[in-house]
């Protein structure tokens, strides 16, 4: 965790992702447990961290939008991780971020019960979400 959130917080283009790991972190292993904040917090990290990287002309830019950006645009990132020839760099991030996109079920409202985050789910989310900005924030994941 502190690594992530050194390479945030020493990275200006990763905004406040420092701070939304740091509190991911307490909301989820603090003295009383909050795993929905837990886990939108490490959303919210991620796109502070990714936002200069996928989408930096878009000012609303959200998770969502940047795995629109991904879909339509892959050609244009690399990462520093090699892959097989002929393979998709950005894939292995794509599905990180993806992962931690549709993990968040109480994100909207809708006709059936909402159903919250689970404590096991906002920590998996964490640490995923360290993991992605750190590889932001590090320039491990670029745009060409």
């Amino acid at each position: 965790m502190t690594l992530s959130a050194g390479a945030a917080s020493a990275e200006p283009s990763a905004g406040s992702a420092a701070e939304h790991l740091a509190t991911a972190w307490q909301a989820a292993y603090g003295l009383h447990p909050d795993p929905v904040r837990a886990y939108s917090e490490a959303i919210k990290a991620v796109e502070c961290a990714a936002h200069s990287v996928i989408q930096p002309n878009h000012a609303r830019a959200t998770l969502g939008t940047m795995l629109g950006e991904i879909g339509n645009a892959r050609a244009k990132f690399r990462t520093a991780i090699s892959t097989p020839a002929g393979g998709d760099p950005i894939a292995p991030v794509e599905a990180m971020m993806r992962t931690l996109w549709d993990g968040q079920t109480s994100r909207h409202g809708k006709q059936t019960g909402t159903v919250s985050e689970t404590l096991e789910a906002s920590r998996a989310g964490i640490h995923l979400a360290a993991t992605l900005v750190q590889w932001f924030a590090s320039g491990a994941v670029t745009r060409s």
